[in-house]
């Protein structure tokens, strides 16, 4: 069978960890990009982030951005798809944080806002590389329409004892997922790397059998069911190789290149 759409985690899977591409790895995806591949990937960064590496990369298709609740093309950046999350579940959700002194921060129209400028901003806007805004009266933030996702950064064991209550209370209503042991997402219900990769392949025609999904985390774990072919990175957490179809090499050692070569330019 051929595989005609391939979706890649970035961080940890096509990113090495110096948060590269290897020209190994851009050399494969060229290749089959000129064999008419679909090639796209599937982060929780947001559309700013994301479309700098995929440009860098050579990608020329929609992208799939926070977690799959923005799809968006890279060249004209028609949005494709989009779910927010519900105004009255953001209230809630920021009352929780008030009442429990957590630090919450909110994506709008593709910009990063939190109420007040402290360490955990600074540590996760350094790493994602992306400016933030600082509004002081994040009221008017929560009440905004069209939340793309919001985050609670905390220690991993504290997120870990907070999750099964979390889940309890907002998990019927928005989807929760870590991409990282520190970030707790929120999300629209649809907004999934699942859901997305769903929508791409229904909009380019080509049936899920014949897509590809990588990715190394648990939010992850929607694309890599719904793939035809469900790759984990050697590097995945062992929840995510619990489920895949095949694991690769890890993402230092071109565990991309692998999977497209042996799976599509050496058929």
């Amino acid at each position: 069978m051929p595989y005609r759409l391939i979706a890649m985690d970035l961080d940890d899977t096509l990113l090495t960890d110096e948060l590269t591409v290897t020209e190994a790895t851009r050399q494969a995806l060229n290749e089959a990009i000129a064999r008419g591949v679909h090639i796209t990937i599937a982060t929780g960064r947001m559309f700013d982030s994301a479309q700098k590496i995929a440009r860098q990369v050579g990608l020329n298709v929609p992208i799939i951005t926070y977690q799959g609740s923005l799809i968006k093309n890279l060249l004209d950046e028609e949005v494709l798809y989009e779910r927010s999350i519900p105004v009255d579940v953001a209230g809630e959700l920021y009352e929780y944080c008030q009442a429990n002194d957590l630090h919450l921060q909110s994506y709008i129209d593709d910009k990063l806002y939190v109420a007040e400028d402290n360490e955990k901003i600074k540590g996760y806007a350094a790493q994602s590389k992306i400016p933030y805004t600082i509004e002081p009266d994040f009221r008017r933030i929560i009440e905004h329409p069209k939340q793309t996702k919001m985050i609670i950064i905390d220690e991993p064991a504290k997120l870990d004892v907070m999750l099964p209550a979390l889940k309890e209370r907002f998990g019927s209503r928005v989807h929760l997922t870590k991409s990282k042991p520190n970030y707790l997402e929120f999300l629209h219900l649809e907004g999934t790397k699942g859901h997305a990769l769903r929508f791409l392949a229904a909009h380019y025609g080509i049936p899920m059998e014949e897509t590809i999904a990588m990715g190394d985390a648990m939010n992850d774990h929607e694309m890599v069911e719904a793939a035809g072919l469900g790759v984990a990175m050697d590097n995945a957490v062992p929840a995510l190789k619990e489920i895949a179809d095949y694991i690769t090499l890890n993402n230092n050692d071109d565990g991309v290149k692998h999977v497209i070569e042996k799976f599509v330019l050496n058929v």
